[in-house]
């Protein structure tokens, strides 16, 4: 079985898994359109977290994680709390692309939230999403990290693919706070994130 993560899961897995694969899914862009009051934002200030939206055209960039049969039911517990009852999404299969060319593509379970979700947000322009961003935290940490890991990943792992969406969120969070005298860079961000 594997699991593909294009979110938390690509730097936070938190499940066992056997091994792990770079690549992408067809049909869907990534969003940051799902609230979270739990892991990175609470009741009264809902995060903004990733979730998948259909474009035909479009590809998504995350790792898929292989989950043996030792390890299947404890990772899909894990995952049904952390994803589905505590984060709001619904699973779907869907074909996986290695980044490796001599790969062949492979199925695996999806996380997707959808606007029927009650803490779905919906679309907003890029600089409301980071103003949102740059104030909530959850259990797990401020939403500034979500975005700034995700974005450190798709640098190191994905260095040709423009996450235009990602990128424009990073970089409008960033602003906030180098305005404020805060943060200025991804990597100032992530030493300051990891203290």
């Amino acid at each position: 079985m594997w699991v593909f993560g294009y979110g938390s899961l690509v730097w936070k897995p938190g499940f066992a898994f056997q091994s792990s694969k770079i690549g992408f899914i067809r049909g869907y862009k990534r969003r940051f359109w799902h609230g979270d009051d739990f892991y990175r934002g609470d009741k009264e200030r809902p995060a903004r977290v990733a979730t998948l939206v259909e474009d035909w055209d479009a590809h998504t960039w995350g790792v898929a994680y292989e989950v043996t049969d030792t390890h299947a039911e404890e990772s899909l517990q894990y995952l049904n709390m952390r994803e589905v009852v505590l984060g709001g999404y619904v699973t779907q299969t869907v074909e996986f692309t290695p980044k490796d060319a001599d790969q062949a593509p492979l199925l695996a379970l999806v996380y997707i939230a959808t606007a029927s979700n009650p803490i779905y947000l919906g679309p907003a322009s890029d600089k409301d999403i980071a103003a949102q961003v740059a104030v909530c935290s959850g259990k797990t940490g401020p939403n500034v990290e979500y975005v700034v890991r995700l974005a450190e990943f798709m640098r190191l792992f994905c260095p040709e693919v423009d996450d235009e969406h990602l990128f424009s969120i990073e970089a409008e969070v960033l602003n906030i706070f180098s305005d404020s005298g805060g943060i200025e860079s991804p990597k100032q961000n992530a030493v300051l994130l990891k203290a």
